[in-house]
Formats: C-alpha cells, sequence, structure tokens
C-alpha cells in the first residue's frame, strides 16, 4: 500500500508522527508538507522531536489569504499525487492543509482518509468547521476519535466508512510524555515550578484580529494570580505589537514551544487557557483543568465531564472560568487506549478486502 500523506500544520505533526511510525513498518508513505507552518518554532523542530522523517517534498507555500493559500496548496498537491499515484491520500485534522488534501484527491479519483473526521463545532463561521465539513464529505474512510464524532457524521447521512478509532493524539502524548521527562528544557530556562502557573495559547483569528478580544484576553489573564506563560504564537506577536497593548507583569510571553517542551509546560501547569482545540484535549488527557476562550468548542465531551470550561474574550469571564477550574475526581476515557494508529493503518490496507 502506497499512501501520500498531507502536513502543514503543527497540531498535524503532532497526529502524524504515531501513525507514521506504524504505516512505515509495513507500507510505503510519501509526506508532503504543505509549509503552512514553516518557521523553525512551528514546523522543523517538530519533525526533529517528535522522529517524522524529513518530508519528502515541502511546497512552501507560507502564509496568506485563505483562498491563496489553498488554492496554492491545491496545484502543489494535485502535481506531486499525479508524481506519486498513491492508493490513499491521508489528512488529518481541519486546516487548510486537510481540505486542499481532500479536494485535489478527489479531483483525481484517490481515495481520501481522514483522521479527526466528525468533529462539529457548529460554528459556520470558523474556517476550520468549513474545512472540516468538505473533507468528511469526500473522505472514503472517516476514521472518528469519540463516538459523538460518528454521531455527528450520522446527522449528515455520512456512515459508509466510519469507523471510531480512538484518538491518534493519546498515542503521541503517552511517548512524549515519556520524552519530556528527559527532553525538556522550558521549565529549567524560564525559572518555572510545578502547579505554580497557567499555561495559556491565543492565535485565533476571531482573538488575535479584533483589539477588544485581544484586549480583554490581555487584561483577563493580567488579573490572575499566578504567572501565566504564553508561548505566542506568530500570528499573536503580530497583533500585539500592532496593537502597542500592554503587557501585564505576571504574563510571560515565550517563544513557540517545541512538542516536548510544550507537553512538560502542561504536565507541570496549574490549568491552561487556550483558544487551541489540541491543547483542550491534551490538558483532558493529561487531566489538567482547562479554559476555552471560545463561544463553543468541538469537543463537546470536555465541557460535560467539567474539565473544559468556555470563557469570553472579558476580564470577568476568564477570570470566573480559572476560579473555577478544579481537578475532578471523575475523568472518563473518552479518547481510548492509544492504539488509534494501528487501528487506522490496518482498515486502510484492509479496505476492499
Amino acid at each position: 500500500m502506497k499512501v501520500l500523506t498531507v502536513v502543514g500544520a503543527r497540531p498535524q505533526f503532532i497526529k502524524a508522527a504515531p501513525v507514521s511510525r506504524v504505516l512505515r513498518q509495513q507500507h510505503e508513505e510519501v509526506l508532503v508538507h504543505t509549509g503552512q507552518h514553516y518557521d523553525e518554532g512551528m514546523s522543523a523542530v517538530f519533525f526533529r522531536e517528535l522522529r517524522i522523517p524529513e518530508p519528502d517534498t515541502n511546497l512552501g507555500v507560507g502564509s496568506g489569504m485563505h483562498g491563496e493559500q489553498t488554492a496554492a496548496m491545491l496545484v502543489g498537491l494535485e502535481v506531486e499525487m499525479l508524481k506519486v499515484r498513491p492508493d490513499w491520500v491521508l489528512v488529518y485534522g481541519d486546516t487548510n492543509s486537510t481540505l486542499a488534501g481532500a479536494i485535489a484527491a478527489s479531483k483525481l479519483n484517490i481515495r481520501v482518509a481522514h483522521v479527526e473526521a466528525g468533529l462539529r463545532s457548529y460554528n459556520r463561521t470558523m474556517p476550520e468547521e468549513i474545512n472540516r465539513v468538505l473533507t468528511d464529505h469526500i473522505s472514503t474512510l472517516l476514521f472518528c476519535p469519540t463516538r459523538i464524532a460518528v454521531e455527528n457524521l450520522k446527522k449528515e447521512g455520512i456512515t459508509s466508512g466510519v469507523h471510531e478509532v480512538g484518538d491518534v493524539m493519546v498515542d503521541g502524548l503517552l511517548a512524549a510524555r515519556e520524552s519530556a521527562q528527559t527532553l525538556a528544557t522550558v521549565l529549567h530556562e524560564h525559572h518555572l515550578e510545578v502547579g505554580q502557573f497557567y499555561l495559556a495559547t491565543i492565535h485565533r483569528p476571531a482573538n488575535t484580529d479584533s483589539r477588544g478580544a485581544l484586549a480583554g484576553i490581555v487584561e483577563g489573564l493580567g488579573s490572575l494570580g499566578k504567572v501565566v506563560v504564553l508561548p505566542a504564537h506568530p500570528r499573536l506577536q503580530a497583533a500585539l505589537k500592532r496593537e502597542n497593548l500592554p503587557i501585564p507583569h505576571n504574563l510571560r510571553l515565550i517563544p513557540p514551544a517545541s512538542y516536548v517542551n510544550m507537553v512538560a509546560l502542561l504536565d507541570a501547569a496549574d490549568a491552561v487557557i487556550t483558544d487551541s482545540g489540541g491543547l483542550q484535549k491534551e490538558a483532558y488527557i493529561m487531566q489538567r483543568p482547562c479554559i476555552t476562550v471560545r463561544t463553543e468548542t468541538e469537543w463537546v465531551e470536555t465541557i460535560e465531564s467539567g474539565w473544559n470550561r468556555l470563557a469570553d474574550p472579558t476580564p470577568d469571564s476568564i477570570q470566573k472560568a480559572v476560579q473555577q477550574a478544579v481537578p475532578l475526581q471523575k475523568h472518563p476515557d473518552f479518547y481510548g487506549d492509544g492504539r488509534a494508529s494501528q487501528r487506522i493503518v490496518d482498515l486502510m490496507a484492509g479496505y476492499g478486502r
């Protein structure tokens, strides 16, 4: 079996790592990096730490308007698919790279397999929601991380090729947690003590492109009674510079963290404040209370369990959510046993037999 895997952003590197390790044991994988995340902190270091082979091709698309970026990916991916002629195109998550990979493959009549299928926030103003819905509707195999994801697809009339396999991020996170104990340097470098800080990430356009929202978040983080460590995504760095907002004394901006360093921060943090989909789930898996600065989340089970809380981008809402965020005794196993990658490879290899 020959598989062309499309990645382009940090969450996809993390998800692809455990699947690639299993896939390459008996099959051929061609890895194409779109270049959606292209700087050292957001891309190259992840390949080294996660032991992902260097991409066979890097399209080098970079940032840009959604249409411009997706169109450039489509052009480059079509060329690669015609060259490789894979049995499957494997895509992850909900980025522009995901959608471009799925569309390019479908136009060439190549089967699409979608890892993390069936997630829904039901907010069509989010580009990620459009990407994941369209990708699911043109995929042959849909690998769902949870039962809720399966039910979401059923509501849209998608039942063929749907499999609940568990979450590949559990596979990767369990391995990375062990590596972080020896490889992580971030706690020492920034003089951080376990349980004495909050970990924050903010990067979504709704929070960074609005001065009011960004100012409310910064003020909210500044109102908390602990140090807040914030690995700053390039979009956030640009927004803070553009708006010239004062940085509170307890808010510690650091460069984007590598994966093992991010896992170390998460493991040591008292709680997490984020607008990232992936970090919400990672926080849940590692039993850290989470505050999500969004109006909704695709990971609804984390909200229903009480481990995750939604907050508006205002000081009062963030402060109240943080005060209520405490570890709970009950921690349901929503995301599987760490063997999702093996199930995915087996289902692709056995398709049609």
